[in-house]
């Protein structure tokens, strides 16, 4: 009997070593696990900008054919973009809010456009560079980025890399859309709402 208590302190001390030498939770290694998963439970935050491209000084824009480039004028009607957010993180789904096409990249690297995107080939991580600018790469395609030549035209994502001056971009607002300061947001209404019987009861028993 001894010798039988003696393993069970011996089978509990070392349960409790393995529990204790157990590594805390890697949380960092979490967060970045859910930014590549879409998120389906949280609300969308959806932002409306242009795309100022650092090569060609033009905006991306998306066309009713389809075709995107980085030729538009700033405040053209196609350069406004609808941006969607995919994950808790800095994934993106970004389409013409003229158009309605969604700006995907095909397995040659090419961009093209959608009307549905759902696919990871529409989806884009913004990655805020050390000069301020930002790349989009393409979720699906792994080192391949959003890129434009000094005349607008859609590079190949296969030839990208962060470094280049092709994948740079400048987030801007639509031509005559200003930002909206705090002080300009609409103060809060304080709502009297008139007693009745029941509020009247409620009222008079908590002063006594």
């Amino acid at each position: 009997m001894c010798l039988y208590f003696r393993f069970l302190h011996l089978f509990a001390f070392c349960y409790y070593a393995q529990v204790t030498n157990q590594s805390p939770p890697n949380f960092t290694q979490h967060v970045s696990e859910q930014s590549k998963v879409t998120d389906h439970v949280s609300r969308r935050l959806i932002r409306v900008y242009q795309l100022y491209s650092r090569t060609s000084g033009k905006h991306v824009q998306v066309l009713p054919n389809k075709k995107i480039n980085a030729m538009a004028d700033d405040g053209d009607v196609h350069a406004k973009l609808i941006v969607e957010t995919d994950t808790f993180g800095s994934r993106v789904r970004i389409k013409g809010a003229e158009t309605g096409f969604y700006i995907c990249m095909n397995k040659r690297g090419k961009l093209v456009g959608k009307k549905n995107g759902q696919g990871r080939d529409c989806i884009f991580t913004e990655i805020v560079l050390e000069n301020n600018y930002t790349a989009l790469r393409n979720a699906r395609y792994e080192g391949w980025y959003m890129a434009f030549t000094r005349r607008g035209r859609p590079r190949k994502g296969s030839r990208t890399r962060q470094h280049q001056r092709e994948v740079h971009f400048m987030k801007r607002l639509p031509k005559g859309q200003q930002p909206v300061h705090p002080s300009h947001h609409r103060p809060f209404d304080f709502i009297h709402y008139p007693f009745n019987q029941r509020t009247k009861r409620t009222r008079h028993s908590s002063e006594s």
